[in-house]
């Protein structure tokens, strides 16, 4: 269970960071807590496995990247923890995940790639096909982006 100060870490931690130098002091000062104080409790959190990861969202937009597609592969199980972290090593692929097989999908592996437009979205992807050695796959390239938000737990 999470006491008060914990959940109010995680409530200033789901959103955006200050943007400055030190973001951890604003935190820290808007929780009522020292820096150091902020910063050991979330690396508890995260030893805990209470925080399963910190990360940084970019907007590929305004980074110059204006088209993304969903990747979906086949790759066979026994290969899948290999070609998943060389797939995941694309610097233009942002996220890679595997899912299940299902009764009419059998793709179990997903990358979501960026590029300046369909046709580099569509040469990453077959960069990474080759790389690879995997031919079974779907391109679905994004049409419109309806949310683009995490999850706020409270």
């Amino acid at each position: 269970m999470l006491d008060d100060l914990e959940r109010k870490i995680i409530h200033y931690l789901q959103g955006n960071l200050p943007l400055t130098v030190r973001p951890f002091t604003v935190l820290a000062e808007k929780i009522g807590i020292s820096e150091e104080e902020l910063i050991e409790k979330i690396k508890l959190l995260k030893k805990q496995g209470t925080l399963r990861r910190f990360g940084a969202t970019l907007y590929h937009q305004s980074a110059g990247f204006k088209a993304n597609a969903m990747v979906a592969w086949y790759v066979p199980e026994d290969e899948i923890d290999e070609i998943g972290h060389m797939m995941a090593g694309f610097k233009e692929v942002s996220h890679c995940y595997q899912r299940r097989i299902q009764v009419k999908w059998k793709y179990n592996l997903f990358t979501m790639i960026h590029g300046k437009n369909k046709k580099d979205c569509q040469d990453i992807a077959r960069r990474i096909a080759e790389t690879a050695g995997i031919k079974d796959y779907v391109f679905l390239l994004s049409l419109k982006e309806f949310k683009k938000t995490s999850p706020r737990y409270f």
